[in-house]
């Protein structure tokens, strides 16, 4: 029996796992606030939060787009409509910004902008307007123009500049979210929610991918939800090597302190990528195993060096490099019964950099045409350690064996990387589909090659120095 609280009810219900939320918010429980647009995780229409009771009794709440989220994935958290957002006799702060702002027109995003606002302020983020707009990153509006949109926006954040941490009290009092939001923590953990008895079917996590493509048959189909499996959770970093469980997901590397201090631009690479709901929500096991020639995450991971570990039916690990593990289009090695477990990488020494590009057709919340990720290594002007690959450019997410050994123990001059060059465009074969031609699509790997070093070194290169040679 999927347990969980909708809004300020508590709900038991013997429905499908694998049916939508969206769809049982909309159909069993007529919350129709919560809206459907594309049934892709694309719109933020549906956005829904879900809150997950934590070890200190405080509740983190993140927003996701229901279309795509498994309802079984709601088992034992607080999930949040846009009707539970409102207050008895007036409109929340979010509400009230959006008014006074002129930031709706037909209405049929406001809900799910509402939400993630609602979110934003729920959130342990610093309450800032960047941090803001990444909140609301997700969705979309075809009316505003945005600029009234970005004004509310403001206002909210104007008006949560004196909270204090992720205090129920402080938002109740000022207006941004209803008084039973008190009472949630002790009602959670009176819930006890157990695992669910979980049928053999197709594995699912956060279900981003597989839902956009299957959700029908996933709702009429028995599926085995690991979301909530503790043992494909977690970061750790020990002995110079990063292990991160394959149920994470983009957000928890985005929040995770060590990372990002390793990596000073890590959230200016994973910004890249999807949208915060789906970055809320995607595990990078699902990422790898979608396959994707162009997935971003499969991409950084890649340029990392990483290995994945996989466990079979009976508990044995195997390890492969992420490098040898896909086999051909959509094709990759993982034996039925077998879940990939973890990823492991050697943390990044002083000495080594690393970046991630990516060019699609608008900058955010979209598939690349091509995306890029190196990692290198110089020791005295030398390139001592080189992991270059490509996405969009063959028919699997491509790391380039021949030119990241090109580049080793080469001196780091531009006459080099215009030579790596060759070496790269000998290695892939993009093809022309609707994201570009295979000409544009050698053009942008090129200048995405090139585009790591101008950002590593850049009182040493410019583009000049290698478009005037090519």
């Amino acid at each position: 029996m999927i347990t969980f609280i909708l809004n300020n009810k508590t709900i038991k219900t013997p429905e499908h796992s694998g049916k939508t939320l969206l769809d049982f918010i909309r159909y069993q429980q007529r919350l129709t606030g919560t809206k459907i647009g594309c049934r892709e995780g694309d719109c933020g229409a549906c956005t829904v939060l879900v809150g997950t009771l934590k070890d200190n009794d405080l509740i983190e709440y993140q927003s996701v787009t229901s279309c795509i989220s498994p309802l079984g994935n709601a088992h034992g958290k607080h999930i949040v409509t846009v009707e539970g957002t409102n207050l008895k006799d007036k409109l929340t702060e979010q509400q009230e910004a959006m008014n006074a702002n002129y930031a709706t027109q037909c209405g049929f995003c406001t809900p799910g902008f509402v939400v993630a606002l609602t979110g934003f302020a729920l959130s342990n983020s610093d309450k800032n307007y960047s941090q803001a707009l990444d909140a609301i990153s997700g969705n979309i509006c075809r009316c505003t123009g945005y600029k009234s949109i970005e004004r509310a926006t403001h206002q909210v954040v104007e008006k949560l500049e004196h909270q204090e941490g992720q205090s129920f009290g402080w938002l109740i009092d000022h207006g941004f979210i209803p008084a039973y939001f008190k009472s949630i923590p002790q009602r959670l953990k009176a819930i006890e929610a157990k695992d669910l008895n979980q049928p053999k079917g197709k594995f699912v996590s956060g279900g981003t991918d597989l839902y956009v493509q299957q959700a029908d048959h996933l709702a009429d189909n028995d599926v085995h939800l690991i979301a909530e499996k503790d043992y494909l959770k977690g970061i750790t970093i020990q002995d110079k090597i990063c292990t991160i469980g394959t149920n994470a997901t983009v957000s928890d590397l985005w929040n995770h302190t060590e990372l990002n201090n390793i990596l000073p631009n890590l959230r200016k690479h994973l910004k890249l990528v999807s949208s915060e709901q789906i970055r809320n929500m995607a595990s990078f096991g699902g990422n790898l195993v979608n396959a994707s020639p162009i997935g971003d995450m499969t991409i950084f991971f890649l340029a990392l060096n990483s290995d994945v570990i996989i466990l079979d039916e009976n508990n044995n690990e195997r390890t492969i490099s992420l490098k040898n593990f896909y086999q051909g289009y959509k094709t990759f090695d993982l034996k039925d019964g077998e879940l990939l477990k973890e990823i492991r990488f050697q943390v990044p020494t002083k000495t080594a950099y690393f970046n991630f590009e990516k060019v699609c057709k608008r900058t955010h919340l979209d598939i690349a045409s091509v995306n890029s990720a190196i990692h290198i290594s110089i020791e005295n002007n030398t390139i001592s350690e080189a992991h270059v690959s490509l996405g969009g450019v063959a028919a699997i997410p491509k790391y380039l064996h021949e030119t990241s050994s090109f580049l080793k123990g080469k001196p780091l001059t531009s006459e080099v990387i215009l030579e790596a060059n060759e070496v790269l465009q000998s290695e892939i074969s993009p093809i022309s589909d609707v994201r570009g031609t295979s000409d544009y699509k050698r053009l942008l790997a090129r200048q995405l090659f090139f585009a790591h070093f101008i950002e590593f070194f850049p009182k040493q290169f410019t583009l000049n120095d290698f478009v005037q040679h090519v």
